[in-house]
């Protein structure tokens, strides 16, 4: 019996990854057959009126709780103004199952005329019910937002899952509680966002004073490899402090914000607050974009594609934020507890599939204990549980298309050609089940080479001996890139000296991948502009005004 059999189940245990991980009929071949079934029920982004889409199988394993069977059974439409609206277009986009490459659901898909519409309503909804509330009031809404989140958290959980391919485990620890922390952490600022009285030296009697302002309508761009959760990071923020919000999520992963869109309509929001629009990037994400009537961007994606952003928004001189891409290095000193070391590089590129800005995939380790973590990791890494995310055995999912397969395997491959040693992994993982699964990779490399220069966004490390303190600073530093590092050692004085020279917007000591509402998170250099979470985050959505009071 396979995992896809009813009642089936994922071997529990260790044993190599051929024992672990879950055996299924299908095999490559049934994988390409399954991508050409999509592509013939709909093409690409067509969709539309006509027979009944062929669910994926996933949906028949007994994990799959029935609310989220029936919320999947029906096409999905666009939420604008507090409506669920048709595409004008009459557009739908098919979204596939990560796991076997078969529809997952049908869901309408935004165009210009629809981003417009959106916009529109939001900016209604600025100047008129939602502009005009009181902040105690949008916090009160707030905090009834993660209140039916929670409620409803095993079903979001496994639409996550279900979407990304992501184990089901760290939707239901990670993804889910981290956007409930995050709506109730900003329904707290709401009524704590202040100006400040200013001691005015200007001759006469003046009052002054700044007052803090909503920016207006933001436009929210969200990834595919955390939507629920990214999606909060600019929700939340944006919501507290009076701004009205048109979300598009990407084409590949709007499930979860599309069942968001209920729970805002449930919980009282005024009709047009946040506005929901799946679509891809051209033409939905554009016209968001390029809108007149869209005041700040806030997008979290590829560099490549927050440069086209960061010039279109010069236009009209558009406030924006970036959260981009990274090469994240993750360095053990000597004197490191070398057990937690080895988990936290596992945790750092093999958590959500190494689908992550901040992975680790550059593994700096002293040459006194090379060669023993060098093997440690890549035996725990042969032993890593791979199937459907669904699965609660599964400890890797699948990727998340077959393009993105593809372009994984295109820098495995790159990695061979320029002499990296392959000592795990490097090809795709057909057991594990029909859809884009790879098997996580270890790779002793060279900083020169391509795996070790760019971003993979998979489950492929590459681990590079280092000499010396400042050698290893200085090849850390030495990338476009500045979101996220990681160190470990027991010297706590040598951590904090290395976390203060190394050129990132986060430095994890001891840990890797920790997050929480309070604390900021973005890149220095080519990983972003600006910064989520915290009470940073709430700068960005708001504007300063200077107000003079004449007293005489």
């Amino acid at each position: 019996m396979t995992v896809w059999d009813e009642g089936g189940a994922v071997p529990p245990g260790g044993g190599t990854a051929a024992e672990a991980a879950p055996a299924a009929e299908p095999t490559a071949a049934g994988a390409a057959a399954a991508g050409k079934a999509v592509e013939a029920a709909a093409g690409p982004g067509t969709g539309g009126p006509g027979s009944p889409l062929t669910r994926t199988r996933t949906l028949k394993l007994p994990f799959v709780a029935p609310v989220v069977r029936q919320w999947l059974g029906s096409r999905k439409l666009l939420f604008i103004g507090g409506r669920w609206q048709e595409p004008r277009s009459g557009r739908y986009l098919v979204v596939t199952d990560p796991a076997t490459g078969e529809p997952l659901a049908e869901v309408a898909e935004a165009g210009e005329e629809d981003v417009d519409l959106a916009v529109k309503a939001a900016r209604r909804a600025l100047e008129g019910t939602w502009g005009k509330l009181p902040p105690a009031e949008r916090g009160r809404l707030l905090w009834k937002l993660a209140d039916l989140l929670e409620e409803n958290a095993q079903e979001f959980a496994q639409l996550e899952s279900l979407n990304t391919g992501k184990p089901v485990t760290e939707t239901t620890m990670a993804d889910v509680p981290l956007a409930v922390e995050h709506f109730r952490y900003f329904a707290g600022w709401a009524t704590k966002w202040t100006g400040e009285t200013l001691p005015a030296s200007f001759p006469g009697e003046y009052l002054a004073y700044t007052r803090r302002e909503p920016v207006g309508v933001v436009g929210a761009i969200v990834p595919w490899n955390f939507p629920l959760m990214i999606a909060s990071w600019k929700l939340a923020p944006a919501l507290a402090t009076g701004n009205t919000v048109v979300l598009k999520p990407s084409e590949l992963t709007p499930l979860t914000a599309l069942r968001l869109a209920e729970l805002v309509r449930q919980a009282g929001f005024p009709p047009g607050t946040v506005n929901v629009v799946p679509g891809y990037g051209e033409p939905a994400g554009r016209a968001l974009v390029d809108h007149p009537g869209v005041d700040k961007i806030s997008f979290t994606g590829s560099p490549g594609v927050g440069r086209k952003i960061m010039t279109a928004a010069a236009r009209d001189f558009k406030r924006v934020t970036l959260e981009l891409g990274g090469k994240s290095p993750n360095i053990v000193f000597p004197d490191a507890d070398l057990d937690n070391a080895v988990a936290g590089a596992m945790m750092g590129i093999f958590f959500n599939q190494g689908e992550v800005c901040c992975a680790g995939s550059r593994l700096f380790v002293h040459k006194e204990h090379f060669d023993r973590i060098v093997q440690d990791i890549a035996d725990r890494a042969s032993r890593l549980r791979q199937g459907p995310g669904i699965h609660p055995m599964t400890q890797m999912g699948p990727l998340i298309s077959r393009s993105h397969l593809e372009r994984v395997l295109s820098y495995i491959e790159r990695g061979r050609e320029e002499g990296a040693e392959l000592l795990v992994g490097g090809e795709p993982n057909s057991e594990a089940g029909p859809g884009y699964f790879v098997k996580p990779t270890v790779f002793v490399g060279r900083d020169d080479m391509t795996i070790a220069r760019e971003e993979i966004f998979g489950p492929v490390l590459t681990v590079l001996p280092f000499e010396s303190l400042d050698e290893v600073v200085r090849r850390a530093n030495d990338t476009p890139y500045g979101l996220a590092a990681g160190i470990w050692t027991r010297d706590v004085a040598k951590a904090i000296k290395v976390a203060h020279r190394l050129k990132a917007g986060t430095v994890w000591i001891n840990g890797y991948n920790l997050l929480d509402a309070t604390s900021p998170w973005g890149g220095f250099k080519q990983s972003g502009i600006g910064r989520e979470m915290g009470r940073y985050a709430l700068e960005h959505y708001t504007e300063v005004k200077s107000v003079w009071v004449n007293l005489g």
